[in-house]
């Protein structure tokens, strides 16, 4: 109730009171030096002599006021926290009296010795032990101790328990320890465990998270889809990405992971991180054993229902990938299905239609009925006609979309195979400068994708997929008179780009690379590759060969797609490696010379 000028008069009084041979008093004095502090924090000092000794108390009652007032000077001066370190190991030693003592009916609850004393001491070794190594290291021992020794049948017992995992986990504690805590938490009973996770949700939720590792992964992330089954919706985004992590970290196989991811869209999808979908379609792409077993899960997963987007989204994708294995029946890890090709489309088309479906979500669906019409081969003409329909959508993206599939049918025909041929691995380019140069699968084909953060303002969704699926089908009505230019021309190599514009599109540029020799030997095992800065995104489709004859006889093409939805200046780095006259060859260049018209 005391002022701030009261405080200051008497907290000379007070300090003599700490000295006192009366215990009663010492521990009043104590609590009323907290108080001190709180309100004249520059007193602090005052009391400094005095707390040197109140550790040494035998008296529970002024231990614990002590502890209180050691842990309240240690969190609002740096110094203070500096200077109390030394004490941690007499700390841990009358932690490891406590728990060591026998029955005391003085300070005895529920058969544990002072649980109200250990757990300030616990809070205490938190504050001293965080980002110390010395301090951590010193209390390692009796924290395990601890953590194995109290009886957690009664809540007296899990509260030390609670306070034991929150030390652990905020000092710089050994790993092993905290594996060991991954045991305790998984295999005391469930009763207990769901105390701690009513009681202390997200704390219960990154404790489970910190404690995952490769040994416990399939258990731990059972317990946690369980939780995310059940949590309160405010929890759900946090444990979905934590559970995406965690997977992505420590998956045991790739059909786990798929599985897992799964069970997080079908569970929460609507409460997942935008690039939740382009990650999954990732994994699934890498993961090319499992084609025939993915798309046939997310076919059954969204019969019917359309409710969580993200995985209406990744099964869009996916039928449209790989819906040839699906009609095929080519599933071996379970037992295949067996659906018609007008039955996948059926599914898409109820897709486009839903009421529940977001523009990002039925963009996803047409693409993927459009590439179905390199896969199927007795729907052709039914694709065409739903192609046709949505040319003339209220959905601007949609009918954007649809009119240059649309095209493609009708001028580019021969293209289409091509452009609609299936996504190769892909490596994920995350950079602060320019993208470096990645060979996909060892091939001569080479995508350099980046990460985008979510709402970048790329329409519809601003997602690695996304980008390839708009360089890879809107790209099919070009304007030319774009000069062309020389990129490289070097110990008789010459490398010219031409351009194209798209007129639906025209943040997509699209180069096309001769490449000549004017040697007298054909230049062999030609490879091209190219990378350009984070805010750009670029594709090679494959080249037309890989020798590039003597004497200029003849060329290599090769295309190039940029999407440059900032209309920045084009810049491009390139790589180039071929056989000649023997020798391996090997050079990189820097391409500034772009002409306007093809980046403005």
């Amino acid at each position: 109730m005391g002022s701030s000028e009261m405080c200051r008069d008497l907290a000379g009084e007070v300090e003599k009171l700490l000295k006192t041979s009366n215990s009663y008093l010492r521990k009043k004095a104590a609590l009323c030096a907290v108080h001190v502090i709180r309100k004249v924090p520059e007193l602090m000092e005052m009391f400094l002599p005095a707390t040197k000794n109140l550790l040494n108390e035998k008296n529970h009652g002024v231990l614990h006021t002590s502890v209180v007032l050691l842990t309240e000077m240690c969190e609002r001066s740096p110094d203070m926290l500096a200077h109390f370190r030394k004490l941690v190991p007499q700390l841990v030693r009358i932690l490891k009296n406590l728990i060591m003592s026998g029955y005391s009916p003085e300070h005895d609850v529920s058969g544990i010795s002072d649980p109200f004393l250990q757990v300030r001491i616990l809070r205490l070794l938190r504050i001293l032990g965080r980002n110390d190594d010395d301090s951590s290291e010193a209390m390692n021992d009796i924290l395990a101790q601890v953590a194995t020794n109290t009886e957690t049948s009664k809540n007296v017992g899990n509260a030390i328990l609670y306070e034991t995992v929150l030390t652990i986990m905020d000092i710089k504690s050994e790993s092993g320890l905290r594996v060991s805590l991954a045991g305790l938490v998984y295999f005391t009973s469930p009763g207990e465990y769901a105390l701690f996770s009513v009681l202390y949700p997200r704390r219960a939720m990154e404790l489970s998270f910190a404690l995952v590792n490769g040994n416990n992964v399939r258990g731990m992330m059972k317990e946690l889809l369980y939780f995310l089954d059940s949590c309160e919706p405010e929890f759900k985004a946090d444990c979905a990405s934590g559970i995406f992590l965690a997977a992505e970290k420590y998956a045991p196989s790739k059909r786990w992971h798929i599985d897992t991811i799964m069970r997080v869209l079908t569970t929460a999808g609507s409460y997942v991180r935008d690039d939740a979908v382009p990650n999954l379609i990732q994994l699934i792409t890498n993961s090319v054993e499992m084609h025939a077993y993915t798309v046939q899960r997310l076919y059954k997963a969204i019969l019917g229902d359309y409710s969580q987007q993200p995985l209406v989204q990744v099964a869009s994708w996916c039928i449209g990938e790989y819906g040839d294995l699906l009609v095929s029946g080519q599933c071996e890890e379970e037992e295949p299905i067996q659906v018609t090709e007008d039955e996948v489309l059926d599914i898409l088309e109820s897709v486009l239609i839903s009421n529940m479906s977001a523009s990002v979500t039925r963009g996803y669906a047409l693409t993927a009925i459009m590439k179905l019409s390199t896969r199927f081969t007795c729907t052709v003409n039914r694709i065409k006609k739903v192609v046709s329909i949505y040319g003339s959508s209220i959905d601007v993206e949609l009918q954007q979309r649809a009119v240059e599939y649309n095209a493609l049918f009708k001028k580019y025909d021969h293209m289409r195979p091509a452009l609609l041929e299936r996504m190769p691995v892909m490596e994920k380019v995350t950079t602060n400068g320019p993208t470096e140069i990645v060979q996909t699968n060892g091939e001569t084909e080479t995508a350099v994708l980046e990460t985008k953060p979510p709402h970048s303002g790329l329409q519809p969704g601003s997602q690695v997929m996304e980008t390839d699926l708009i360089l890879k089908s809107a790209t099919f009505l070009f304007s030319t008179g774009i000069p062309s230019i020389t990129a490289y021309s070097k110990n008789g190599l010459k490398i010219d780009f031409s351009f194209e514009r798209s007129n639906t599109n025209p943040s997509v540029t699209v180069i096309t690379i001769q490449a000549s020799n004017s040697t007298e030997l054909d230049m062999t095992d030609f490879v091209f590759q190219a990378a350009v800065p984070k805010t750009f995104q670029l594709q090679l489709l494959s080249p037309s060969s890989s020798v590039i004859p003597a004497f200029n006889s003849g060329t290599i093409t090769q295309v190039i797609k940029v999407l440059n939805p900032q209309k920045q200046q084009l810049r491009m780095r390139i790589k180039l490696t071929y056989n000649h006259k023997g020798s391996a060859m090997q050079d990189l260049a820097e391409v500034n010379n772009f002409p306007p018209q093809s980046w403005q």
